[in-house]
């Protein structure tokens, strides 16, 4: 998938530049509450025992201080990406056992117009295995920053 065609997924208000979160648990209810509040979801519950589900299935702390918490849920109607940052770090029981910065909450129906699903999950794998990128992404402030940044420009 195209940087230009990712970006389409993600949207100001899901956008965080300093989470509040301490904690594994805290950060992926601060990060689920947004598509909430902006009634992106339909029941928190139900995507919250998802999430924790695929966490039992193995961390999505995937490394290099990043984390990708993701599913399918009938609760979702179309696929959008959260994302968050925090300068302080998570313990997120990443594969390199390091703290989390940088998460990115990746939510699809079952059945995703186009199949982007997986195409967005490895689009986002492929950027943030660029240490630049990385480096990056801790020192946007602003949504306009991060989307340059996601679009490559």
């Amino acid at each position: 998938m195209h940087r230009s065609e990712l970006a389409k997924y993600f949207k100001d208000n899901l956008f965080v530049a300093n989470l509040k979160a301490r904690s594994k648990e805290s950060a992926i209810a601060e990060l689920l509450d947004l598509f909430v509040t902006e009634k992106y979801i339909r029941n928190r519950d139900i995507v919250l025992e998802m999430l924790h589900q695929r966490e039992t299935l193995g961390s999505t702390g995937i490394g290099k201080g990043v984390a990708i918490p993701h599913g399918r849920t009938t609760a979702a109607s179309e696929v959008l990406i959260a994302f968050g940052k925090t300068e302080n770090g998570i313990d997120f029981d990443a594969i390199d056992d390091k703290p989390v910065h940088l998460f990115f909450m990746v939510i699809a129906p079952p059945n995703d117009e186009g199949n982007v699903y997986l195409p967005i999950l490895g689009s986002l794998v492929t950027i943030l295995n660029e240490k630049s990128n990385r480096d990056k992404l801790l020192k946007v402030t602003t949504f306009t920053d991060f989307m340059a940044l996601i679009k490559g420009e």
